[in-house]
């Protein structure tokens, strides 16, 4: 499945252990799931849950939601099969918890052979260090940030304006961008306060990111509101595009679209705005 070309406002964290879990994700309207082996799942569960999530894999039935599976660490006694038992269930991605390095990226590569794509979490302050490498790897499609990880690491306070996580949130912003790869937010922990997820949800989008990881599906219509382009935001990206073509037609170079210039620049962002919205149609035709 393309990245390129689908929305990732909605990452719904989904525990590989539990049958009737993976059975309502097949109905939910999360843009991507994460079948989760890892904080998810207790130790003594781990062999059960990976033979659960395969078969739920195998058996299909997630239409157009982008799957991804979070395995254990490489580095624990768990990853290992994990990847082996998992690598051609039907996932769409591999996602690689503890990743500080390119060179953990590599380990997991050459497991899974060239055509599986891999996301990474960024949850350590060696990760935020390292944002750029990582991101720039070739089988790297796309940034998960773990803020509560972060958070703990950082030794800081939780803040509801997340000050503390703001440089490292940047930087995964950045190195995403700069390596043309999906990017998406840390998960928001209180899950019965709708108006404070919501806040969260403005500020990762002000900042950039794509989406955000969702743990319980009361979140999603939140989070898939707040990623969305707006009708405002579509209006204007359709006036922009054609008050700029039309001003290359006429030769005239310069289009003013409510009393502002409106130059190339403008027009690229106005199309990837449509594009957006366009491929969040589709996912709603299911």
């Amino acid at each position: 499945m393309d990245t390129a070309s689908h929305p990732f406002r909605s990452v719904l964290y989904i525990p590989g252990s539990m049958d009737r879990a993976l059975v309502k994700a097949r109905s939910l309207p999360a843009d991507a799931i994460i079948f989760d082996l890892e904080d998810a799942v207790a130790p003594e569960a781990k062999p059960a849950a990976r033979a659960t999530l395969a078969g739920a894999l195998r058996e299909g039935g997630f239409g157009k939601r982008y799957k991804i599976v979070r395995t254990n660490a490489l580095t624990t006694e768990w990853g290992l099969e994990d990847v082996r038992m998992l690598r051609e269930a039907g996932a769409d991605a591999i996602l690689l918890p503890k990743v500080n390095a390119p060179s953990d990226v590599d380990a997991l590569a050459d497991l899974i052979g060239p055509d599986l794509p891999i996301w990474v979490m960024m949850e350590t302050p060696v990760s935020v260090f390292n944002a750029r490498d990582i991101a720039a790897h070739g089988r790297v499609f796309g940034l998960v940030t773990g803020t509560n990880d972060l958070t703990k690491d950082l030794g800081a306070r939780y803040r509801a304006d997340r000050l503390p996580l703001m440089n490292a949130l940047q930087r995964i912003v950045m190195a995403a961008r700069a390596a043309r790869i999906v990017a998406i937010d840390g998960v928001y922990n209180r899950f019965r306060d709708g108006e404070g997820l919501r806040v969260e949800c403005a500020q990762g989008r002000d900042l950039g990111f794509d989406g955000k990881t969702l743990i319980h599906p009361s979140q999603i219509e939140i989070t898939n509101t707040a990623f969305a382009p707006t009708d405002d935001e579509i209006s204007l990206a359709e006036r922009q595009i054609a008050a700029y073509d039309e001003s290359m037609a006429s030769g005239r170079g310069i289009a003013v679209v409510d009393g502002m210039i409106v130059e190339h620049l403008h027009v690229v962002a106005a199309r990837r705005i449509l594009a957006k919205a366009r491929a969040v149609a589709e996912m709603m035709e299911e």
